[in-house]
């Protein structure tokens, strides 16, 4: 497939762009700074952009397959820029009839999950209050989703680690898998790659956890 990358500087992007280059895809990561990309490979083309300007971003998202995104903010002050980023990339997208657009989230941005010990409850409730502004946005820029034209699917994991890839995850379409309190950046980049076909999670939010 032809894909195409952004936030592919990040700790998931990048995961995305190295996993979909070993499956022998064809993908353009967007970069700001190509000096940041970390990853390799044949098959790998880098776009630099200003993520803001969408008339930009056109050329990058034309005639592919898939768009994938990792942006998102990388702290509170940085809350924002997701739904800000994801608006231009939206716009990109649809102006180029590009339809299928995979996304990460966050699991507090789901529903709660079906019977939840009042332990995960407890810390759901303190970590959305830390984390406030930037749940806000990702609401915000789910909302962006809802409203456009796109086939969107919005990954929704909880505390991310940095461990190797496994495969092995919970994954719950329109909700949240109980007790899920953390998974890999690694396997959030596979669960996204395995869903660009799935037709069960467009047009939804997706939790993924171990």
């Amino acid at each position: 497939m032809k894909l195409t990358v952004f936030g592919a500087t990040g700790g998931i992007g990048g995961e995305i762009v190295r996993q979909a280059l070993t499956a022998g895809h064809q993908v353009t990561a967007v970069v700001r700074d190509p000096a940041r990309l970390a990853v390799e490979g044949e098959g790998l083309e880098v776009f630099r952009a200003d993520l803001r300007d969408a008339e930009a971003l056109r050329a990058a998202v034309t005639g592919r397959d898939a768009v994938l995104s990792g942006l998102g903010a990388r702290k509170r002050s940085d809350a924002g820029i997701a739904a800000e980023l994801t608006r231009s990339m939206v716009r990109a997208l649809e102006a180029e009839g590009v339809r299928r657009l995979l996304v990460v989230s966050a699991a507090p941005v789901g529903p709660p999950a079906e019977r939840q010990p009042l332990v995960d409850k407890a810390m759901g409730l303190v970590v959305s209050a830390v984390l406030k502004d930037v749940y806000v946005d990702l609401r915000a820029m789910e909302a962006e989703l809802a409203r456009s034209a796109t086939d969107w699917t919005s990954v929704r994991p909880p505390r991310l680690q940095d461990k190797p890839v496994t495969g092995v995850y919970r994954k719950v379409v329109g909700g949240t898998p109980r007790s899920g309190r953390f998974i890999g950046r690694a396997d959030v980049a596979h669960a996204m790659l395995a869903m660009i076909d799935d037709p069960s999670t467009v047009k939804q939010g997706v939790g993924v956890a171990y």
